[in-house]
């Protein structure tokens, strides 16, 4: 997972993106937004391990 350009941890469910998230400072209220997040191989629900 990225946050500004930096990569600061693995997710392997949304729980994961809203705690990194969290623990930047960055609060997420619509996880389909793309000016907040863009999913990369998968989804908010459907993960690609890579």
């Amino acid at each position: 997972m990225e946050i500004d350009g930096e990569v600061v941890s693995a997710a392997t469910s949304m729980m994961d993106v809203l705690a990194a998230a969290s623990a930047a400072g960055i609060r997420v209220h619509d996880l389909d937004d793309p000016g907040v997040v863009r999913w990369v191989g998968g989804g908010k629900f459907h993960w690609r391990p890579h």
